[in-house]
């Protein structure tokens, strides 16, 4: 099988209802543009939010230029509900915006009761984007993406599921989220002989934490794969909140996928340091994590999941300095690696 070169260079176009500030990057070889920033629905607009604020920061997301919505059939609390707020939202006040608008969604995770609610089966995909659409009320997604290779199921399996489901239009393209390297050369192979190639793989990456493997990268540039980050706060601990201690309506205080344990004195020091470095970019330190990610040419959108209103406009700005200097590279990756 011959392999295609990802030439992975950012096209930037704003259109015109936007102030021009948000870039819209290349999504590897595609045709399709990514806003810079996507909005992460993961744990943040459950039955636990208000319609209210889960609408406010949809609309100033989108008011603000970003145009990628990023959930997944589990996104909640609990399982489906972060689905079922975004068909509220669209029906409310975006429905007249579907087209100019990139929603995604995943399978592959627990999502309900029995043998078929987990992993990666055809039976266990097909019965989720019918599951997801109906939830949002849209006929189809943009992107729909394998949430995981589950370690049991045949890739050709789940592939030809991913297949399927853009061929009967209810996805417009197929995305990997979270494969191991050998597995994901596997299945990009195989989408690629089904001529319905993957556009777009999901990973975790931050300062902290980079999941974008060189033996990953290297298969993406190949297949000419975009790349979207997720978890560039790494739950927060990438912004000035643990700084000065751990405040009592943290994460790392509430046990919220994060621990007090891991605001250890070490990694605090490293993000002070970090944090001085970003003042000197006139960033906050979470600016400049978003920033980071988006310097990566193969980068096609960073995926914020902002719990307020605040905390989503105040990484809007991340996107206005993407470029570091070869110093600036320097003496982070120096700390990182303190």
């Amino acid at each position: 099988m011959e392999l295609r070169p990802g030439p992975y260079k950012p096209y930037i176009a704003a259109p015109s209802r936007y102030d021009g500030k948000m870039p819209y990057l290349r999504c590897g070889v595609s045709g399709l543009r990514l806003s810079a920033l996507s909005l992460g629905f993961w744990w943040n607009f459950g039955y636990d939010e208000t319609f209210a604020s889960c609408h406010e920061r949809v609309t100033c997301a989108f008011d603000n230029g970003i145009t990628v919505f990023d959930l997944a059939n589990n996104y909640g609390p609990p399982f489906g509900a972060a689905e079922e707020m975004m068909g509220r939202i669209i029906a409310k006040s975006m429905h007249t915006h579907r087209h100019e608008m990139i929603i995604t969604s995943k399978a592959g995770h627990d999502m309900w009761e029995g043998p078929y609610g987990d992993g990666s089966s055809r039976k266990m995909l097909m019965t989720s984007i019918d599951e997801s659409l109906s939830r949002m009320g849209i006929d189809y997604v943009d992107i729909f993406y394998s949430h995981r290779y589950d370690g049991f199921t045949p890739i050709e399996e789940t592939m030809q599921a991913l297949a399927d489901i853009v061929k009967a239009g209810k996805a417009l393209y197929v995305g990997l989220s979270k494969y191991p390297a050998d597995k994901l050369a596997e299945a990009l192979a195989y989408l690629s002989e089904a001529r319905v190639p993957c556009i777009v793989y999901q990973d975790k990456s931050n300062l902290l934490i980079d999941n974008l493997t060189e033996e990953r990268r290297a298969t993406l540039e190949a297949f000419g794969v975009g790349y979207t980050a997720f978890s560039p706060l790494q739950q927060g601990v990438l912004t000035d909140k643990y700084l000065n201690g751990i405040p009592d309506n943290s994460r790392a205080a509430q046990g919220k996928h994060l621990h007090r344990s891991d605001i250890t004195d070490e990694l605090v020091a490293k993000l002070r340091r970090l944090n001085d470095i970003a003042a000197d970019r006139n960033q906050t330190l979470a600016q400049m994590a978003v920033a980071w990610l988006l310097d990566n040419p193969m980068t096609a959108s960073v995926i914020i999941g902002p719990r307020t209103i605040e905390q989503l406009k105040s990484l809007l700005p991340a996107v206005d300095n993407t470029t570091f200097s070869e110093s600036e590279k320097s003496a982070i990756k120096a700390i990182l690696n303190s």
